[in-house]
């Protein structure tokens, strides 16, 4: 007598009862046959035979990962290829899209599909075990985003050698004996300019730009604002001028920064999106780098130094602007837009071969279309009020709020836009500060490649609970040096040392993961909206921390300054451990079931659970200390493709 499974009502009265720690299994999930047709189709609702039962992208209790074409009959997926293939103009490629939907249902076993001929299976294979071997259109992509955070770490930079000098040209020195109270709050205000226009416009802009001209258009529009408003700082006659160029400039940086990690984070394949989207942060640590050279190079020039030093940061605006359309367009914007023929285009320039084109097409297309079902369509003023009301949203929003925040908390910037004057004041002469900064950040731009390879290797959230800890005791150490005399040799040297030694903690964490992090996070259905309000928040702190650091350095001088920012760097590691899930290794849309997972549920396993543990494995050393995983799988996902190959189950033959 076959075995009776559970009805519909049966299964949600079992997966409320039952605890993540003891999943269901795949085959209680499947439905009773009894309420289908001989087509495969339920009676009542027409969803397909056999397919696993959805999980609530609200509310997934059991911390469930789904693959959307799981548990679907063979038969009834390729008919469904085929009504796809038909509705979207993409008849032509009906066969193939069937091979690549196959994959797609089951990763691990595409060995055993019969369809596939040789050239195909090894290009899954080398997937895994050529994962770094992508088509050349990938990585000028990837090259084309370099050049946008490039142009956001010169803009920033350029402005820290000038401050030694224009405030003086424009009647409001905030050093010496002429400095005041005002010409402080002045100078903060100049030099958070872009981040206040970012945070004010350029991020909230990159919405409506990206809905109707795309990613391309929308980095091409920021390229125009990050070229002329940088000429013009040059040009400045006055700090009210100087201040307006700025303000133009960071419309152009809200927008890049809102939408290049988002297109690099559509096009990348997932085992490898971590280590290209991370490039943002590594370029913007070239950036400022450049920046800093540039401060050098033109130090000797007269009074015209400090113009230079603003204006050379249009240099890498000009590939930007020209390269971008040689770039594809993101395929999830074009089936965001209903163009599914130019997005099969797109991904067929992105993958290695058509197979995986397709693959990916069909997979991106059956999981955006569960997405519609829960949220709907919006407007740009509801999708914003969304990131605060649905629950699969808001917890994304509150994850990217808080590795946004933690950026500015931890205190880089505070040496990013201000280090020349923090080592004038540490007793540096002008050169030596401008010296020790370019020491900064070829620190920061070196120690950041490591994590092209730990992103996806040891993940987000790991990075980032094992850098900050090192960032507050070296940021506490660094402030405490400036109590030792000035007339002692180890004054500076110690000084210099632990501002470096943090960037070489910070640049591997803090510095890629939050836009990396927050590109990924949101569905495609809020995926602009949500890196806008990501990105406003880590510029609007910029600009909160760009206008009081030169006043706070006053009145708390750099130790009470360093000391502070220590300690903001230790309650940034305990909201990242309570709010921040894991993203490593699963494709944009995996993604919607691990923030369905309610906060509290993530939050009581990180204390319970996680915490315990890692005090019996690595205080008390007990090696059979065992964790339960949050996450339980539902059918075989991308990322179990992986571990088939590695294990010789896809390599036999």
């Amino acid at each position: 007598m076959a075995e009776e499974k559970p009805t519909i009502a049966q299964t949600d009265k079992s997966l409320v009862s039952r605890p993540a720690s003891n999943p269901l299994s795949v085959t209680e999930f499947f439905l009773s046959s009894d309420e289908y047709d001989k087509n495969g189709y339920d009676k009542m609702t027409g969803a397909e035979h056999g397919r696993l039962e959805s999980v609530n992208l609200n509310r997934n209790i059991t911390a469930r990962i789904q693959n959307p074409l799981a548990g679907i009959p063979r038969a009834t997926l390729l008919k469904n290829v085929e009504d796809f293939a038909h509705e979207v103009g993409l008849a032509e490629h009906i066969p193939l899209i069937q091979k690549g939907a196959l994959v797609a249902q089951d990763p691990p076993a595409f060995e055993q599909i019969a369809e596939l001929d040789e050239l195909e299976r090894d290009a899954l294979r080398n997937e895994v075990l050529h994962k770094w071997r992508q088509p050349w259109s990938l990585y000028f992509t990837v090259i084309l985003c370099s050049i946008g955070a490039a142009v956001q770490g010169w803009d920033q930079t350029g402005s820290n050698g000038a401050n030694l000098s224009w405030p003086v040209d424009f009647g409001v020195p905030d050093s010496g004996d002429n400095a005041t109270d005002y010409n402080t709050w002045i100078v903060g205000i100049v030099n958070a300019g872009p981040y206040i226009g970012s945070a004010a416009i350029g991020c909230w802009i990159s919405d409506p730009l990206n809905f109707y001209i795309g990613r391309r258009g929308t980095i091409f529009i920021s390229a125009i604002f990050c070229l002329f408003p940088v000429i013009g700082s040059g040009l400045s006659q006055n700090w009210e001028q100087l201040f307006v160029t700025r303000l133009l400039l960071g419309i152009g940086m809200g927008a890049k920064a809102s939408t290049v990690p988002i297109y690099a984070a559509e096009n990348c394949p997932a085992a490898i999106r971590g280590g290209l989207v991370m490039s943002w942060q590594m370029w913007t640590a070239f950036g400022i780098f450049l920046g800093f050279c540039a401060n050098l190079a033109v130090y000797d020039v007269g009074p015209i130094a400090w113009r230079l030093q603003l204006g050379s940061a249009f240099i890498p605006a000009i590939p930007l602007l020209v390269g971008v359309y040689f770039c594809p367009e993101s395929p999830r914007w074009y089936i965001k837009k209903g163009q599914y023929t130019r997005a099969f285009q797109s991904l067929c320039r992105l993958r290695n071969t058509p197979l995986q084109a397709a693959r990916d097409l069909y997979y991106i297309s059956a999981q955006i279309n569960e997405e519609a079902a829960i949220i709907g369509k919006s407007n740009y003023v509801t999708r914003f009020i969304e990131l605060f009301t649905i629950p699969r949203v808001r917890r994304a929003t509150l994850a990217s709020f808080v590795v946004m925040l933690a950026q500015q908390m931890c205190g880089i910037n505070i040496i990013a836009f201000y280090s020349s004057t923090v080592f004038v004041q540490a007793g540096f002469g002008p050169l030596q500060a401008l010296l020790a900064s370019f020491g900064f950040g070829l620190v920061n731009f070196v120690f950041a490649w490591p994590a092209v390879w730990t992103i996806d290797t040891y993940g987000r959230r790991t990075l980032l609970i094992f850098t900050f800890p090192n960032m507050a005791w070296t940021l506490l150490a660094a402030g405490l040096c400036f109590i030792i005399p000035e007339d002692n040799r180890a004054h500076l040297g110690l000084i210099a040392f632990f501002i470096f030694l943090f960037a070489a903690f910070y640049s591997p964490g803090e510095g890629p993961v939050p836009f990396t992090y927050s590109a990924e996070v949101f569905p495609l259905s809020h995926r602009e909206v949500g890196m806008s309000w990501a990105v406003a928040t880590c510029l609007f702190w910029a600009a909160v921390l760009s206008i009081t650091f030169p006043r706070l350095l006053r009145a708390f001088h750099p130790v009470g300054a360093f000391c502070f920012y220590a300690g903001l760097n230790i309650t940034a590691l305990v909201l990242i451990y309570l709010f921040v899930p894991e993203t490593k290794q699963r494709t944009l849309e995996e993604l919607d079931y691990v923030f369905a997972v309610p906060t509290r549920t993530h939050m009581s396993y990180q204390v319970f659970q996680v915490l315990p543990w890692w005090v019996k494995r690595y205080i008390m050393r007990q090696k059979g200390a065992k964790l339960e995983p949050l996450y339980q799988f539902d059918g075989a996902t991308a990322a179990d493709q992986g571990m088939a190959v590695v294990k010789g189950g896809s390599i036999s033959k």
